[in-house]
């Protein structure tokens, strides 16, 4: 017997010792069948550990929040410590005594005669060759051997600790839990058949000796028994890996002795808060299964989600007996709250008469938002009270953290789902029913991956078999999932560990790199923090069917990603939405704004005035905005007749475009886009309206009923208008012709860009067109439209200027199917279609939504493979084929095939999260939006910067093009340049190639040319819009051949007005006055032999203004970017115009003085002439320029 049985058996009595006696190698399997009785305390340490439970009340009071595992642990190992010491000091003392009490010669014989009974044939003495005879003995041994025999046990003790068995170099695994108690999730029957399937699974690579010891006595774990089995197991087996305990107080020490041999200890249990302060105290503690922090990290967020920002309260019960598993749980959510500056009140709950009633005064004092942590009788009982005294109105909210799920489990009483139901009265039945209506629970998530059910059948099955257990589908099971999956980790860190050069025995570099580990294990992605706890996952459980009363799942909140998945179906608030936490007047009464001292008269019928006139204006208003609506519904003002669409041949309307996308400019994916000429496709049906190319969808429909919903219909689609929407510009309803006419888009579908393989799209331009695809299914889904029912890469299309838009969406009642419902072409338009429309159930508004999440995740698989919709690799089903497929929802569920070694993992799980079978599973667009952001890099930049790096690529790929399109570049590009030309000036265009940023720029002196057309509103209102649009495109077409004679630059032209400056962007030092003066005199003589064209005997009479001074100029916006001209000067030379005469040069005294330093221009002094806005201006009329050599610059 060892020095630690010795004491065991001390404090615990011998056939408790005995029962926990280390086992052999095989004891993994043994089954104690000899039920366990309660003992009385009787020996001092136990009546000290009553008394220290009993003042566990005190410190509550005075330390609440402070873990008692610290605590615990700390008064355990001087326990230990002192019990190890006592040990050698007897033993050296006791040595010391018989040695100076005997003869050298006694002392040697009893240790030959000792070493001759335990094996071994080598004596002390030379002499002796063979065991002691009966007369040595006979000499001492009934005098002296009771005085000797501690002394050589201990001497036995101390040869036989520490000693490993020679030659055992497997990997030795040691076990310290409860054995026999199945409450604990973390119990040697839950969690030994994981550990013996992990054993199994590494195989011969890695052979395990496996050593298990109980942590149990007396059916409850024991922070005493605990830590002295960890030290034997130290002493005789040297483990290279210590399992467990998943007991908090237990755990706290063995922890301590763990960290301080450097072993590592890896458990799915000792959840406290305590033990995160792991460089402390516990360096070599890994928790791979859920913890408590984690917990409070998901009730964080839930307050941020629901902006709760002042206050909670917590109840919940503390037996102080056994491992206190409420209390822990609920530490981490006290400690989570309080570090966000929370206001948080807790409470034990009393199990006495009584302690519903305290309960509910608690809550009324302290908190609206209540989190409760206890047995559910325990909840049942709150909630009755709660019902009786009104706190499930809706003000108040309960979470009720019922982590391992069992209140959500069918049980004798109730059914799964219904943690309300009990046999209680009917009254008491239907009212709890009512209350539970304000609860939400929270568990852990169960892994939805399929390997993790695989596991869990394995478990249930080796526990019957290797353990005679029972188990039963649950989330206990969890746990012996995450020790499993926590000792293929240690294998594979330990592997890299040797490979590096290192050895088993490094245990705390071990530890160190299993931080911030992500792995795939049988419980799901597996992710270590950097303090080497594995993040959790949970799960928000509402009543979401008030009918049934089931309980389903309303959120769910992954811990590596920190964020919360709402699953649609929205949470019953009593009152429509969450309770606020801190209403006014609800804790602080000392506000002076919650006097309730009753009004005066005069107020009184002040406030009902007041409540009259609003009530009044808002129904007056209501009603006028009825009756507009009605108005409008009446005018039918999408209504296109059949007669204002016009049509024309195939080669007048697309004239010189190809036969499909036929540019193959292989490496850009800016100019491959365009069609062999820069035209139409051909594929859509097109017309023209009111000038503009329109796409024409034709209804296979006789006749269309204008329903009330239909006019509804109708109006929605001209008032949702969205840049990534196609506009809707109207209807045609006469028979037959009945169609849809909306905004065209040049460049084709989506569909048609991805299976043309002379198209090569650069990454940068997918993510884009995805988040415009992102984008506008986000404001499809918040719009009053709600959903789109038929997404498909056929209904996305790219306008001009290469910006995705969805169409098809919206009239419903227009939409038709004219294929045969067996048809080749109807399977083909279903492969995007989700499995839940395709069993034919109708759906509410929010899953039509998630249907369309499926939609978007088939063309993301068709975005990032390019190899059409809904690939599968290696098989050739017909489109038939693969609907039934998905229809069926088999598992495994029938998906797409997804190459993930050539593909960004993050959108790898986008697209799986996407095409989920539960719709619940799928993410909302907002949240999809969140993932394009964060693996699309370059997503930020701006629309210019985005142009002119596709410009860049575009350019250097045209490099690597073969001889015969090395020419069509060059014209290309200079077709290019000149529109940018002609666009902005040349050096700001050049400034913005080179990628710089255009600064605004100041000019001292310039010189503006302003001019219009006396008379042109009566002229336009005498001629037709085509009339006026050849006048004037005649008329500029004119003046833009003159100045390009002059040093001078054209701003812009606004109707008929026409402006012009000198000086800028390219200063001409005192040069732009006369260049000015010149070009207006050349057009001036221009216009005095214009004719018009359909007016050939009028005279055309221009009227201009000059001025001259200082300006600031710069580039204006990034969509469709304009050189704009700013200052007092460009008002200045408009008043100059506008007070001209007809086929007069009207110039200001500035310009005058510019122009008289030369003393070649002809002036005429005007006069005082009264400016708008510039009271009164000494102006002049410039009639001509002096030939000569004057006149020459």
């Amino acid at each position: 017997m060892t020095v630690d049985e010795l004491t065991e058996e001390m404090i615990y009595g011998k056939k408790n010792a005995e029962s926990g006696r280390l086992g052999h190698a095989g004891s993994m399997e043994r089954k104690s069948t000899v039920p366990r009785r309660k003992r009385i305390p009787t020996t001092v340490s136990d009546q000290w550990t009553l008394k220290r439970k009993d003042d566990w009340e005190d410190e509550l009071r005075w330390k609440p929040w402070k873990s008692l595992a610290l605590q615990e642990a700390f008064s355990m190992e001087k326990t230990i410590l002192l019990h190890y010491l006592f040990t050698k000091l007897v033993f050296v003392t006791l040595t010391v005594c018989t040695i100076s009490a005997f003869r050298i010669h006694i002392l040697i014989g009893v240790l030959e005669r000792l070493f001759w009974v335990f094996g071994g044939h080598y004596t002390l003495s030379t002499a002796s060759h063979g065991p002691p005879g009966p007369g040595f003995w006979g000499q001492w041994d009934r005098r002296f051997l009771p005085m000797a025999l501690p002394s050589l046990l201990l001497v036995v003790a101390a040869l036989a600790g520490g000693v490993r068995p020679p030659g055992a170099r497997n990997l030795t695994l040691a076990v310290v839990l409860p054995e026999h108690n199945l409450s604990y999730a973390w119990a040697w029957p839950r969690v030994g058949p994981a550990v013996a399937l992990a054993v199994e699974a590494l195989g011969r690579a890695l052979p395990v000796d496996l050593r298990f010891v109980s942590s149990e006595l007396d059916g409850a774990c024991s922070e005493y028994l605990a830590p002295l089995r960890a030290v034997d197991l130290k002493l005789y087996h040297d483990p290279d890996l210590l399992l467990g305990p998943g007991c908090v107080y237990p755990a706290a020490s063995v922890a301590r002795f763990a960290s301080h041999w450097r072993l590592p200890l890896l458990t799915a249990g000792a959840v406290a808060s305590g033990f995160s302060a792991k460089s402390e105290h516990y360096r070599t503690l890994v928790r791979t299964g859920p913890s408590a922090p984690k917990l409070g990290e998901f009730v964080v967020t839930l307050h941020g989600h629901f902006n709760w920002t002042a206050r909670a309260a917590l109840l919940y019960l503390d037996a102080r007996t056994d491992d206190r598993p409420h209390y822990f749980t609920i530490e981490g959510v006290f400690e989570a709250l309080q570090g966000i500056n929370l206001s948080v009140q807790h409470q034990v709950y009393a199990r006495e008469p009584g302690g519903p009633e305290q309960a509910t005064h608690f809550i009324r004092a302290n908190g609206r938002i209540v989190y409760i942590c206890g047995p559910l009788e325990m909840l049942h009982e709150i909630l009755l009270q709660a019902q009786r005294e009104n706190l499930t109105n809706g003000d108040y909210v309960f979470f009720y953290l019922d982590v391992f799920g069992e209140s959500l489990r069918a049980g004798p009483t109730r059914s799964m789902g219904r943690p309300w139901q009990d046999n209680r009265t009917r009254e008491q039945a239907q009212a709890l029913r009512e209350a539970f209506q304000t609860v939400l629970v929270i568990t852990y998530r169960e892994p939805p991956n399929p390997e993790y059910q695989e596991f869990q059948n394995r478990l249930l099955i080796r526990a019957r078999e290797d353990f005679g257990v029972e188990l039963a589908p649950s989330l206990m099971n969890l746990i012996a999932g995450c020790f499993y999956d926590g000792i293929l980790l240690y294998a594979e860190v330990l592997n890299e560990t040797i490979q590096e050069g290192g050895t088993r025995e490094d245990g705390l570099r071990i530890v160190e790199k299993m931080q911030g580990r992500r792995y795939r294990g049988v419980t799901g992605l597996v992710v270590m923090d950097k303090n080497n706890d594995r993040e959790t996952d949970f799960v928000l459980w509402a009543m979401g069917d008030l009918v049934s009363g089931d309980f389903q799942p309303a959120a769910h909140y992954s811990g590596a990603e920190k964020q919360i998945w709402w699953t649609g179906r929205p949470i019953p608030w009593v009152k429509g939405a969450p309770p606020l936490d801190n209403p006014p007047c609800a804790f602080d009464l000392d506000d002076p704004s919650c006097d309730k001292t009753p009004l005066s008269t005069l107020a009184i019928v002040a406030l009902g005035t007041g409540i009259t006139f609003i009530m009044f204006g808002v129904s007056s208003f209501l009603i006028f905005r009825k009756l507009m609506l009605e108005k409008e519904l009446a005018s039918m003002l999408w209504r296109i007749r059949w007669e204002e669409l016009q049509f024309g041949n195939s080669e007048r309307c697309h004239k010189g475009a190809g036969s499909r996308l036929t540019l193959s400019l292989r490496g850009s994916s800016y100019g491959s886009l365009m069609t062999a000429h820069g035209k139409y496709q051909i594929f859509a049906n097109t017309g023209h309206f009111k000038g503009n190319v329109v796409a024409i969808k034709h209804v296979n429909k006789k006749r269309i009923e204008l329903t009330r919903q239909v006019l509804f219909e109708l109006k929605h689609m001209r008032d949702v208008q969205f840049n990534h929407l196609t506009r809707f510009i109207g209807a045609c309803i006469d028979p037959p012709n009945i169609c849809i006419v909306t905004e065209y888009c040049p460049r084709g579908s989506l569909q048609d860009i991805l299976e043309n393989d002379s198209i090569n799209l650069d990454w940068m331009f997918r993510y884009s067109l995805i988040n415009d695809l992102v984008k506008g299914m986000a404001f499809l889904h918040n719009s009053i439209i709600a959903s789109h029912g038929s997404l498909k890469s056929s209904n996305c299309v790219v306008d001009s200027r290469f910006v995705l838009k969805i169409t098809d969406y919206g009239l419903a009642s227009f939409r038709s199917t004219a294929e045969p419902d067996d048809s080749h072409a109807l399977y083909a338009k279903k492969l995007w279609t989700a499995p839940e429309l395709l069993s034919g159930n109708p759906l509410p508004t929010t899953g039509m939504q998630k249907a369309d999440v499926y939609s978007f995740g088939i063309i993301l698989q068709e975005i990032a493979l390019r190899s059409g919709p809904f690939y599968l690799e290696g098989l050739d089903l017909s489109p038939k084929e693969i609907v039934q497929k998905v229809r069926n929802g088999q598992r495994p569920y029938f998906r797409p095939s997804i190459d993930r070694t050539q593909l960004n993992e993050e959108l790898v799980l986008l697209m799986e999260r996407c095409w989920a079978q539960d719709p619940a599973e799928r993410p909302d667009f907002g949240q999809i939006k969140g993932f394009i952001r964060r693996f699309n890099k370059e997503g930020g930049t701006s629309i210019l910067d985005n142009l002119l790096l596709r410009m860049e690529q575009y350019a250097n790929n045209l490099e690597k093009l073969v001889e015969e399109r090395t020419q069509a570049y060059l014209e290309e590009k200079c077709k290019a340049e000149a529109l940018l030309y002609q666009i902005l000036p040349h050096s700001v265009a050049e400034q913005l190639k080179r990628g710089e940023t255009v600064q605004a720029e100041a000019f001292d002196s310039v010189t503006i040319y302003f001019s219009d057309i006396v008379g042109f509103t009566a002229l336009s209102a005498e001629s037709t819009p085509m009339q006026v649009v050849t006048l004037l495109n005649d008329l500029y077409t004119c003046f833009d051949a003159i100045i390009d004679n002059f040093d001078v630059y054209k701003v812009e032209t606004i109707g008929d007005a026409y402006m012009v400056v000198s000086g800028l962007p390219g200063r001409n030092g005192q040069r732009h006055a006369p260049e000015i003066a010149r070009m207006a005199l050349a057009l001036l003589d221009a216009v005095s032999s214009f004719r018009i064209r359909h007016r050939p005997h009028d005279q055309l009479r221009l009227r201009i203004g000059v001025h001259t001074g200082p300006v600031c100029a710069g580039v204006v916006g990034l969509k469709m970017p304009r050189y704009c001209l700013f200052g007092d000067t460009v008002n200045t030379a408009s008043r100059m115009e506008s007070n001209g005469q007809a086929l007069k040069i009207h110039v200001s005294s500035t310009t005058k003085d510019a122009l008289d330093e030369l003393g070649c221009f002809q002036l005429e002094l005007r006069g005082d002439v009264e400016m708008k806005g510039k009271g009164k201006m000494r102006t002049y009329w410039l009639l001509g320029e002096r030939k000569g050599p004057a006149g020459l610059l």
